[in-house]
C-alpha cells in the first residue's frame, strides 16, 4: 500500500522514466506472488559482469582492508546471513517454532568485494547443505575462508583435491591426534603450530590425509581471545592462517551494508518468490550505488552515500554530480550567517 501510494503521488517524475504508471495494489500483489524472481537473479549478475568489463579497475580498488597483502590469488569468504521475517504464518520460511526467517548463503571475493555466488532460501537448512554449492566455483590455487559451520571433512577433502586452499576453525569435539609438532611463532600469538589426523572412523574415511592445526592469540572487540584454525595448507607461516581467518570478517562488513543500509528488515510482500525478488533487488541497488562510488572516486562510507542517494531520489539530477559536490576534501559548502557577509541585492550595508 505505502509503495503504491508514494509512486501515485510522484507520478510526473515517474512517467520520466519511460512512460512508466505507479502500479494499483492488486497488479503489485499479484506480482510478487508470481513473477519469477531469477530474472532478477540474473539482472544483478549480468550487470556485475559489465560493470567489470568496461571498468576493469572496479573490482581491485574495492579490495577489503584486511586481507594480508602477501596474497595475490582470490581469496572467498563463504558465510551466510539470517534476514529475520515479521510475519509467522509464512509456512515456506518457518524457522523454528514461531519465527519466519530466510537465509542468503554468499561467497564473497575478499580481493575486490564482489560476489560471486548467492542463493536465497529458507532458514531451515544448515549451512553445509550449501557448502558444496558455494565452493563449485573456485579455481585450482584459490583460497576459501568460511566459519565452523559449513566444516564438513568430506568436503575439506574434495577441495584438497581440487588443489583449493582452505582454512576455516575447528570444531570443539574434533578428535584427533597430533603427528608433528612445529615451532610456534610466539612473538607473534602463535601458541601451538601442529600437523595432525582424525581418530573417528567416519571422520577419518571422509578426510584420510593429514591437515594443519594452529592455535593463535586474537583480538576481538579489544579482547585477546584462543582460537583454533585448521587448513591444508603446510607452507604458510602460522600467523597467516590465523590472518587469512580473521580477514573472514569483510563478509560480516558486507552484510552489515546489505541488512542495516538497504533495510532489509521490512518486505513489501511475503511470499517466497516476494522475499527473493527483494533481497535480488537490494544486491543490485548495493552493487549500482558502489560503482557510482567507484566512477565518482568517493572517499567517504557507504552509510553516507546511501543515506545521500535516499535523500535525492525523486530529484533530476545526475548522481556523477551529485557525488562529486559532496565528497570534495573541504566537505560541504557553508552558508555565511553575519549581515556585513552576506545580504540581498540593493540592501548593501551603507
Amino acid at each position: 500500500m505505502d509503495v503504491c501510494d508514494a509512486l501515485a503521488l510522484r507520478g510526473s517524475r515517474l512517467s520520466n522514466i519511460r512512460g512508466a504508471t505507479a502500479p494499483a495494489r492488486n497488479t503489485l500483489s499479484y506480482a510478487n506472488t508470481h513473477r519469477d524472481p531469477k530474472l532478477m537473479e540474473q539482472l544483478f549478475w549480468e550487470t556485475l559482469k559489465q560493470m567489470e568489463s568496461s571498468a576493469p579497475n572496479f573490482g581491485p580498488k574495492g579490495r577489503y582492508v584486511s586481507v594480508p597483502r602477501r596474497f595475490k590469488r582470490a581469496i572467498h569468504a563463504i558465510d551466510s546471513s539470517t534476514i529475520a521475517l515479521v510475519a509467522n504464518c509464512m509456512d515456506w520460511a518457518k524457522h523454528r517454532r514461531s519465527k519466519a526467517a530466510a537465509k542468503l548463503h554468499l561467497r564473497l571475493d575478499l580481493q575486490s568485494f564482489l560476489p560471486r555466488f548467492a542463493v536465497v532460501e529458507e532458514a531451515a537448512h544448515h549451512d553445509t547443505t550449501r557448502a558444496k554449492e558455494c565452493c563449485a566455483g573456485i579455481r585450482e590455487g584459490e583460497i576459501v575462508v568460511f566459519d565452523k559451520a559449513y566444516v564438513d571433512f568430506s568436503h575439506l577433502f574434495h577441495l584438497d583435491q581440487r588443489g583449493v586452499w582452505w582454512v576455516t576453525r575447528a570444531k570443539d569435539n574434533m578428535a584427533y591426534r597430533c603427528v608433528k609438532c612445529l615451532e610456534p611463532n610466539t612473538s607473534k600469538g602463535i601458541v601451538r603450530d601442529e600437523i595432525i589426523e582424525l581418530t573417528i572412523s567416519k571422520s577419518r574415511k571422509d578426510y584420510p590425509q593429514t591437515f594443519r592445526l594452529v592455535v593463535a592469540i586474537v583480538e576481538i572487540d579489544g579482547k585477546q581471545v584462543e582460537m583454533t584454525f585448521i587448513s591444508n595448507n603446510f607452507n604458510w607461516a602460522a600467523s597467516s592462517v590465523a590472518g587469512l581467518y580473521q580477514a573472514r570478517w569483510g563478509i560480516e562488513v558486507f552484510f552489515k551494508q546489505i541488512k542495516q543500509t538497504l533495510k532489509l528488515s521490512g518486505f513489501i510482500g511475503y511470499s517466497k518468490n516476494a522475499i527473493q525478488w527483494q533481497v535480488w533487488a537490494a544486491l543490485l541497488v548495493w552493487l549500482l550505488a558502489r560503482f557510482q562510488a567507484f566512477r565518482s572516486t568517493w572517499s567517504h562510507s557507504f552509510l553516507r552515500l546511501m543515506a545521500l542517494l535516499r535523500s535525492h531520489t525523486w530529484d533530476l539530477i545526475q548522481i556523477g554530480d551529485l557525488l562529486e559536490f559532496h565528497g570534495t576534501a573541504g566537505g560541504l559548502p557553508r552558508m555565511m550567517a553575519t549581515p556585513d557577509q552576506a545580504y540581498l541585492p540593493g540592501l548593501a550595508p551603507r
